[in-house]
């Protein structure tokens, strides 16, 4: 298995990817099989295998288009416009949407357990989910109009804080399957006290 392997496109690329999400969330990457994922996605097995080697490239395909969705919505150029403040909330809260939502939630599971096994597929986990979203942060908490209304030296570590504060308990409770509140009172909630805590240490005097 190369998950890092460059995939062929072709016209019924997004097809098979649209296909394999539904089967996945509804199924767990044990319970999909490959027969369930072609017959939804509408395609023969020949025809999902010349796209995907195995069902887990096909996996982390899913996750990486997930991913870029997330990484458009969350860091799009009308949101880097907006005040720093107004953009931080943003990124928050729409990283929160995401981190809870059961598909996420799924993917961490998976490439925790599957991990030794496969510890590429943990690679390309890191590298496509957790480590894009850290640097494109970093990268915006280092831009000159950040700089201008908080004093961050070290922009990566600032990121990393951010993305922690996201985090707070209830992505554990929501993995580990403990009743948590992951309602979107509760994820605006952690999102502003985010943003507040961060500022807090941040902005300028």
């Amino acid at each position: 298995m190369n998950i890092n392997a460059p995939l062929k496109k072709g016209r019924k690329y997004d097809q098979v990817l649209d296909g394999a999400r539904e089967v996945f969330l509804r199924e767990g990457f044990e319970g999909a099989s490959v027969d369930q994922i072609a017959r939804d996605a509408g395609v023969s097995k020949a025809t999902l295998y010349s796209y995907f080697p195995d069902k887990q490239t096909l996996f982390m395909a899913v996750f990486k288009s997930q991913c870029q969705v997330q990484s458009d919505q969350a860091m799009g150029v009308e949101i880097m416009q907006r005040p720093v403040e107004e953009a931080l909330y943003s990124i928050a809260r729409s990283f929160l949407d995401y981190l809870m939502s059961d598909f996420a939630v799924q993917v961490f599971r998976v490439c925790v357990a599957e991990s030794a096994r496969f510890p590429e597929l943990g690679r390309a986990f890191y590298e496509s989910g957790p480590k894009q979203v850290l640097d494109e942060i970093t990268a915006f908490l280092a831009s000159d109009k950040v700089q201008d209304d908080l004093e961050i030296d070290d922009p990566y570590m600032a990121a990393d804080q951010f993305l922690q504060l996201c985090r707070a308990d209830m992505l554990l409770r929501k993995v580990l399957n403990v009743e948590a509140d992951d309602s979107p009172e509760q994820i605006d909630r952690i999102a502003q006290e985010t943003v507040t805590t961060f500022l807090a240490r941040y902005r300028r005097r």
